[in-house]
């Protein structure tokens, strides 16, 4: 996937520039590249794992994983450490830059889980994500307000 931009010059000429963005999965091992340099900032925060949910499988392995106890809309990743008025930090990823919407399955995983007091979020990218987890630090305040 790339960012497309056009940049006019003087003259009034466009030329087309692309940028590629980071996969989801980029994403994602930015962010637990981060989490471990910060472990000791942040007590709990090793705990941090991601519930591999998503993918392309066969029938059959999805099937298995059905059985064994995998569910869709699950978040991404779970930080199993209270703060405030929390049990825990709920993050569903997307990629930065990509304007993809949950699907109704993972917004009501998100409200339930948010109605048993967990903090849930939608984090566009690592860098939302970082902060997401450093204001969950201090004390469960919340970026910009409650999240679902």
């Amino acid at each position: 996937m790339c960012l497309v931009i056009f940049l006019v010059n003087k003259v009034g000429k466009s030329r087309l520039i692309t940028k590629p963005q980071k996969t989801e999965s980029e994403e994602q091992i930015t962010l637990f590249e981060w989490a471990g340099i910060h472990k000791r900032k942040y007590p709990g925060l090793e705990l941090m794992f991601h519930v591999p949910n998503g993918g392309a499988r066969s029938k059959s392995e999805g099937a298995r994983l059905k059985r064994e106890g995998v569910k869709a809309g699950i978040p991404d990743i779970f930080l199993p450490v209270p703060r405030g008025r929390y049990y825990g930090l709920f993050i569903e990823m997307k990629r930065s830059g990509n304007l993809s919407r949950l699907s109704r399955v993972q917004y009501d995983i998100l409200q339930s889980l948010a109605n048993l007091g967990y903090a849930t979020f939608v984090c566009q990218g690592f860098e939302e994500a970082k902060t997401v987890i450093e204001n969950y630090y201090k004390g469960g305040a919340m970026c910009d307000g409650e999240n679902p």
